[in-house]
């Protein structure tokens, strides 16, 4: 309620005084009227009628007071330049419009001065100096019909009346006390009345460029924009420092910013101008807003903040600026709207930012070369963001975990790509990275199953992210296989011909990234382990077979000590890998070796038995090749062996084959028959 106290106005250079009582609005005239519509243009008509009955003495002093007249109507229209000039820019507005509000006056007073009227730009200056805006519309409006050089003055005086509202506006915006409502009242009328002319403009098919360029086309705008400015600078500053930071500045936006806009609002409502003031609060809300969300380092957890504060702001429906009381069903929906609005705009901004977090924790977790994380890590980085979300809705949740998910989908499909660029680089990569790949595909199956009970995800999602993880699994245990292969067959190439070949480096590497791998406990891993012992198993009695086919005696016991020194070392990496699951693993190292360390040719026979039956697959060039490697045996045991060999092989049936892929040249016997030339 405004009252009289809270609302004097007093103008010194024209006597009048204003007093506001409850609704009522009166205007104690002191000294004299400047409305055209009192009887002083009866007068002055009179006047100048009689005008040739005056003495000489009588023109001179209405000469004098038409002087004065004059001169004071250029004062009124200097001051109202002055109270809205501000900086160089306006300053020269100013010089310029006040020439041109003086040479109107000249030409004006100059026409109406034989018939003893009230020039108009005189009636317009005297309604724009008493906040009369709308009448002063209306008068401008018929100058600016009244000739073809009248355009020229009507803008100038158009733009005096703008700067003069304008400055009303200010001052009831910064609580003025001398602010009255009848001014302001006048501000809304005056732009109701500029839509209508506009409306009548267009309706009579005026030129578009005629309406665009008329100046009070701009007063909406104009208006928008100094509510706008007055508004943000009411802002509180803030420095993005953490979430409890952020709290307390909403808080005072809460209980301070919104609040002081609320208060002003009811003056602007009495005026006709709410709808205009409540678009502008929630433009300059929503621009903050923005301002905190948009910021680069803002987190997830600071945008959940903003959007909490925003929805409970909505609930409430605290405050005219962001839910009025219902004045008209026509603003009240503009102001729900434009808070959802804002609202929508900070939920948009959060995903965004939980899609990027999501994605960044993903690729430092699962950095190519890296130790790998534990799932549970990984299934942390969406559980924390989906369970805040559920504290504030159900609906957000929901929206959450959705972007979780194809971020994680997004996420899957890069790490393929980074993943097969990495095993395509020259030079294969190393042992211990490939293995890490597998470890990370185990972890990502693994936080999937788990992530799946969290976020809601779809059957063809489900089925899509694990049909893509075997295929990757796939793709890096054929790479690794084959990187493991090409490694053990170079470095078996010489073993058994020097002292120091690599091989024992290889299996000391292959022991230590298998103990670190993280999911032992899984079949990729005991399945990987199985793989590669067959590989080294193979590669290194294609080794043996294939070696020099004339070793000497010395270099028959160096190999066969080696074979018992590489057997001990086999056996202890493939136990400490795979524990008690080791001793399944077929052994023809053990085999070859108790072969050819048995003492006599029958026990040897017996020796063969177990081989036969276990390797069907044993050919008789590579029986020919071990018994090659055995010191001390005659041609006849030879042939003994082979017989009993012929006799008890058989066809083999059996899918896993260890002798099949081994090459063997036929041996070619000397001249006179025997094995030693």
């Amino acid at each position: 309620m405004f009252t009289e106290d809270k609302f004097p106005f007093f103008n010194s250079d024209h006597g009048k005084v204003f007093s506001v009582s409850g609704s009522a609005w009166i205007m104690r005239k002191t000294m004299y009227s400047w409305g055209t519509f009192t009887g002083r243009d009866k007068w002055e008509k009179g006047a100048g009628e009689n005008a040739r009955m005056l003495p000489k003495a009588g023109h001179e002093e209405r000469k004098k007071l038409e002087t004065k007249r004059k001169r004071k109507l250029k004062t009124v229209a200097g001051k109202l330049l002055k109270a809205v000039a501000n900086g160089k820019e306006i300053a020269a507005k100013k010089a310029e419009n006040e020439n041109m509000a003086g040479n109107l006056l000249k030409m004006g007073t100059n026409r109406k001065e034989a018939e003893g009227e009230t020039p108009a730009e005189e009636t317009i200056c005297e309604f724009i100096e008493q906040g009369k805006f709308f009448q002063a519309c209306n008068c401008i409006s018929d100058l600016e019909h009244s000739g073809s050089d009248a355009v020229g003055k009507s803008e100038s005086l158009y733009m005096l009346l703008a700067e003069r509202m304008w400055a009303m506006v200010g001052e009831a915006l910064r609580g003025s006390d001398g602010v009255l409502l009848e001014p302001l009242q006048s501000v809304g009328e005056s732009l109701e009345w500029e839509k209508q002319k506009e409306e009548e403009w267009l309706g009579r098919d005026q030129e578009m460029e005629s309406v665009s360029t008329w100046h009070p086309n701009f007063w909406k705008k104009d208006l928008e924009e100094k509510l706008t400015q007055y508004m943000a600078a009411q802002i509180p500053r803030f420095v993005p420092t953490d979430e409890a930071a952020l709290k307390q500045h909403l808080s005072q936006l809460e209980t301070t910013f919104l609040p002081n806009l609320e208060h002003k609002s009811g003056f602007f409502r009495e005026a006709g101008l709410l709808v205009t003031y409540a678009q502008c609060c929630h433009a300059s809300l929503s621009s903050h807003l923005s301002t905190l969300t948009d910021n680069k380092h803002c987190t997830f957890s600071q945008c959940l903040v903003v959007y909490e504060w925003c929805l409970k702001m909505y609930k409430s429906g605290s405050g005219t600026c962001l839910r009025p009381r219902q004045t008209s069903q026509h603003s009240l929906a503009l102001d729900v709207q434009s808070l959802v609005w804002i609202i929508l705009k900070t939920e948009e901004k959060l995903l965004a930012v939980t899609r990027k977090e999501v994605g960044k924790a993903l690729e430092e977790a699962f950095e190519i070369g890296k130790t790998p994380c534990a799932d549970a890590a990984v299934v942390q980085i969406f559980r924390e963001k989906t369970e805040a979300a559920q504290h504030i809705s159900e609906s957000l949740s929901k929206k959450v975990e959705a972007v979780c998910l194809e971020e994680c989908l997004s996420f899957l499909q890069s790490y393929k790509n980074e993943v097969r660029n990495f095993l395509q680089i020259d030079g294969c990569p190393g042992i211990s990275s490939s293995l890490r790949i597998l470890e990370n595909c185990c972890i990502l199956r693994t936080a999937w199953c788990q992530l799946t009970y969290i976020c809601s995800a779809s059957t063809g999602q489900d089925a899509k992210v694990k049909g893509f993880l075997y295929r990757m699994e796939d793709e890096v245990t054929e790479h690794f296989l084959q990187t493991v292969t090409s490694k053990i067959k170079e470095t078996l190439k010489d073993h058994f011909k020097k002292c120091e070949s690599g091989f024992n480096h290889i299996l000391e590497s292959l022991k230590q990234s298998f103990l670190a791998f993280g999911k032992k406990k899984t079949d990729i891993y005991e399945a990987l382990i199985k793989s590669v012992n067959i590989i080294i198993i193979t590669e290194y009695v294609q080794a043996l077979l294939t070696t020099s086919r004339k070793p000497s005696s010395e270099q028959r016991k160096r190999i066969v000590s080696k074979i018992e020194e590489d057997h001990r070392t086999l056996q202890t990496i493939f136990k400490e890998c795979l524990g008690p699951a080791a001793g399944a693993l077929k052994d023809p190292i053990k085999a070859i070796l108790e072969l050819i360390q048995t003492s006599d040719a029958e026990g040897m026979k017996i020796a063969l038995l177990p081989i036969l039956k276990e390797f069907p697959d044993l050919r008789e060039e590579h029986l020919s090749a071990v018994l090659d490697i055995k010191y001390s045996l005659s041609r006849e045991d030879r042939a003994a062996l082979l017989k009993a060999f012929h006799d008890n092989c058989g066809e083999t049936e059996t899918e896993s084959l260890l002798f099949a892929d081994i090459e063997v040249k036929p041996r070619k016997y000397g001249l006179c028959g025997c094995f030693c030339c």
